[in-house]
């Protein structure tokens, strides 16, 4: 827990001045940097297979040890990235790094925790993440406010600073790596490509993603030029979906206990749809009480957040073997990595079609997601399973 507050409070103040950074520290113009991080995403994309096999290989606990290195190096050369192809070239091993530690972190979880307490340890988690991301937001403000070179740079040092300092805090979790039973032949990416049920669980997460994508590319947007809101209601959106994730989700896992997995995962997507009706609503409506609306619908929108986060994490780290966990997980985390790559161009080029075209879109994505998800439990037993947030207790006779 301690490593993923450092990791995530260094991200969380680098993250908000990515593109600012690169503006105020290279000749690069917004598009070329645009251009840069794009083809770094596309570039590591593939990396999802490298990673799963090599946490099969040599354990999740060294794979996490290893890509925070891999993110302090690729961070701290970022102070001399000054092109293009430089400015690429450090975020694809910065990307490589993230994916090594997040690809395993699913891993690492499912071994230290028991079951029928894996909802509540992965949203507890993902709790811990947000409240680290705000921390380092908050952080961020301060370098923007202050706005030399120096304080840029000083983000930079920082961050590489927390990568390592989460290395060091690794080191003391224990290493659990996955045996193949004596009577399991040998297997591989064969394997895992070969398990429809885990790919369309694979799939269900594709609209659950394109819904989390929309905080970040498509909300800001929407409210300061789509609809012409102040501009400090993006801000107040994203404060208020880092408090309610990092004070609610415990709570909304309790409240869920008892229901069956695919339902919760439907559900997400339904709440998802509320929240993009006010989001249509508000800009309808006059200022004041647009402000209004799209506060409570970002409430709502982190509603599903809550419910759909843990809920999907546990039954993709549950539906995997054992011994092939890593290659599971890392096909399972392809979908964030397809809908980061994606989603920035579409929630732009929709909403360059009219105020109302994302979210008559997103809805009808979401609607259709949480219909297919209500069949997922026929072919994939750990989606039927009901949610728990403590350790079942034995049967006593």
């Amino acid at each position: 827990m301690s490593a993923i507050v450092c990791d995530t409070v260094g991200s969380g103040l680098f993250m908000p001045i990515t593109l600012l950074y690169f503006l105020a520290m290279t000749d690069l113009s917004l598009v070329q940097i645009g251009s840069a991080l794009s083809l770094s995403a596309l570039l590591t994309m593939p990396g999802a297979f490298v990673i799963g096999s090599l946490v099969d290989r040599f354990g999740p606990r060294r794979m996490m040890l290893a890509g925070n290195l891999i993110q302090a190096v690729g961070m701290i050369a970022y102070l001399w990235a000054d092109s293009l192809l430089t400015v690429a070239l450090w975020t694809t091993l910065l990307n490589i790094g993230r994916q090594s530690f997040w690809g395993s972190f699913g891993n690492v979880v499912t071994a230290i925790s028991a079951p029928g307490e894996r909802e509540l340890w992965f949203g507890f988690l993902q709790a811990v993440r947000n409240l680290g991301y705000s921390v380092g937001g908050v952080l961020a403000g301060i370098a923007l406010q202050i706005g030399t070179d120096l304080a840029y740079e000083s983000v930079v040092v920082i961050n590489a600073v927390t990568f390592v300092l989460a290395y060091a805090l690794l080191l003391d979790v224990p290493d659990h790596r996955g045996t193949r039973p004596d009577d399991v032949p040998l297997e591989g990416w064969g394997t895992v490509l070969r398990d429809g049920a885990y790919l369309r669980l694979v799939v269900g997460q594709l609209g659950f993603v394109a819904g989390m994508m929309v905080l970040n590319f498509a909300l800001p947007v929407y409210v300061a030029e789509t609809i012409d809101l102040p501009g400090w209601v993006v801000g107040a959106i994203f404060t208020l979906n880092t408090v309610m994730v990092g004070l609610g989700q415990g709570l909304v896992v309790r409240r869920m206990t008892g229901q069956v997995r695919a339902r919760m995962m439907a559900l997400a997507q339904l709440v998802f749809v509320l929240s993009y009706a006010l989001f249509v609503a508000a800009g309808w409506l006059p200022v004041w009480l647009a402000v209004v609306v799209m506060l409570v619908g970002a409430g709502i929108y982190t509603f599903g957040e809550l419910t759909g986060g843990p809920v999907f994490s546990a039954t993709a780290a549950e539906a995997a073997p054992d011994h092939l966990r890593g290659r599971y997980l890392g096909l399972f985390q392809l979908s964030w990595g397809i809908g980061g790559a994606v989603t920035p161009v579409a929630f732009t080029y929709l909403l360059d079609r009219g105020a109302t075209t994302l979210w008559w879109v997103l809805g009808g994505l979401a609607v259709a997601s949480a219909a297919y998800l209500q069949r997922l439990p026929r072919t994939l037993p750990a989606a039927g399973l009901r949610v728990t947030d403590r350790t079942e207790e034995p049967e006593t006779a």
